[in-house]
């Protein structure tokens, strides 16, 4: 292991090149303009499988953009790791707002700006460059290794769930790696065991067939917006919590050792609050705010819209008003049971002088991974060796569907284990990654190998 890690350290300027081609390479995956790129890209990704010593790497076509695989077998009767990750990025917009061009990498204090610096070019290149280190270092591996690399993330993987299906066998493995989350602080190792799960769904409310003059009719008909909103108000009661029947059922609640783990975190309500410019939090009584952001469902409308919105006057009463509506869900809460419980409640709630239609209009699973899973304190182990520090835990408000389909379809865990920061811009102008993260990172996932194989 010294020598890996000898090599490691060695290299380091070596891996900051080689990453800064990489971020050159637009491959923004929902601009049909930029297709070619995302060929680019692909092929970039594959030859530095093939450099750092995988030797079966192949690329898969979809009828959108190309799925990278990768695979080396040699270590029979230890452990595979399938190591997951995106080359695709997001749209540079607005463009103004970068102090540097998007795909022109600057390097400054300590952080290399450039567009999937930190989401996920940044943090996937950790892992191929732990391999090469590993073969160039001493020759193999510890453990089998295969790559699965897409590069539609950014627009909903839509080809990559069929692709796992079709290939399930070609996939088969003991544990996921995966790298696209972040650390609870700049330089404190940090694990990722659970995410939310979503559904999202569009609320309808009709009343009169067509818009009305609010003077003629005002009072005589129901206002589609009224209803709406009133229906909205319902969702949750004076203490935060959820109204609709039912939707708590299924709830895992939290362990006492996981409430003891959120305590450990060094969290500021009062930043937290003063971050986002609010006076302050609110959220379901009983619950800390990681609590409530990490490990309880939650119900938002995303949007209201209906009737007249322009500038000026025009007093109508509007024939429609329309919502969108999401809940974030926990584990042991299904998407379909959460959607058809909602439209149940909400029909419920509607008077009968309007017409209500609510559209399901997609959903992800939540994620749990066991604390004691072989995996996952591989991981943590490995993170504590790299960083120096323990590392600590922590659930992720969000959701990355993907890790229910593998967990669904290949049977394995998913170890997350995230090397950006959330203030590091993602989706954002001035996007960037900490590239002491970025060799810790290379570190971790070294480390992580030779721990899973014993």
């Amino acid at each position: 292991m010294e020598q890996v890690i000898a090599y490691i350290n060695k290299n380091h300027d070596n891996y900051i090149n080689q990453l800064t081609e990489f971020l050159k390479i637009k491959s923004i995956s929902t601009s049909p303009e930029n297709k070619g790129d995302m060929q680019t890209c692909a092929k970039f990704v594959a030859d530095k499988l093939k450099e750092a010593g995988i030797n079966k790497v192949q690329i898969f076509k979809t009828e959108g953009h190309p799925i990278v695989y990768g695979e080396w077998l040699g270590a029979p009767g230890k452990p595979t790791v399938l190591v997951y990750g995106h080359y695709d990025v997001q749209p540079v917009d607005p463009i103004d707002l970068w102090n540097s061009p998007p795909f022109e990498p600057v390097i400054k204090d300590g952080k290399i700006f450039a567009r999937g610096a930190t989401d996920d070019k940044g943090q996937l290149f950790v892992h191929i460059k732990s391999v090469e280190a590993y073969f160039k270092a001493v020759g193999s591996l510890p453990v089998n290794i295969k790559f699965l690399i897409e590069g539609e993330e950014e627009i909903g993987s839509p080809h990559l769930e069929p692709f796992i299906k079709t290939n399930k066998d070609l996939l088969k493995c003991d544990t996921v790696l995966i790298s696209d989350t972040s650390l609870f602080a700049p330089g404190q190792p940090t694990l990722t065991y659970g995410l939310r799960g979503l559904s999202y769904l569009e609320v309808e409310v009709t009343g009169p067939d067509r818009d009305l003059h609010s003077g003629s009719y005002g009072g005589s008909v129901a206002n589609p917006v009224n209803v709406l909103a009133s229906i909205i108000s319902k969702l949750h009661d004076k203490n935060g919590k959820i109204t609709i029947p039912g939707f708590y059922d299924e709830v895992l609640p939290l362990t006492k050792q996981e409430r003891d783990n959120f305590k450990k975190l060094t969290f500021s309500e009062k930043k937290y609050a003063k971050d986002l410019k609010v006076a302050e939090l609110a959220g379901e009584k009983g619950f800390t705010t990681l609590e409530r952001i990490w490990a309880r469902p939650t119900l938002d409308c995303n949007g209201i819209f209906g009737g007249f919105t322009g500038a000026g006057a025009k007093t109508i009463i509007p024939s429609k008003a329309t919502a969108k509506i999401s809940m974030r869900l926990v584990p042991n809460q299904e998407p379909k049971k959460a959607a058809k419980l909602f439209e149940t409640y909400f029909k419920k709630l509607a008077p009968k002088s309007v017409k209500v239609k609510v559209t399901d209009l997609h959903g992800g699973f939540p994620v749990l991974t066991p604390l004691n899973h072989k995996a996952t304190i591989a991981a943590s182990k490995a993170m504590e060796s790299a960083f120096g520090k323990k590392t600590v835990y922590m659930r992720e408000g969000g959701s990355i569907p993907v890790v229910s389909t593998f967990g669904k379809i290949l049977k394995a865990p998913t170890v997350l284990m995230g090397l950006g920061l959330n203030s590091e811009n993602l989706h954002a102008p001035n996007e960037h990654f900490n590239l002491k993260h970025f060799h810790l990172g290379i570190k971790s996932s070294a480390y992580f190998l030779s721990y899973f194989a014993d």
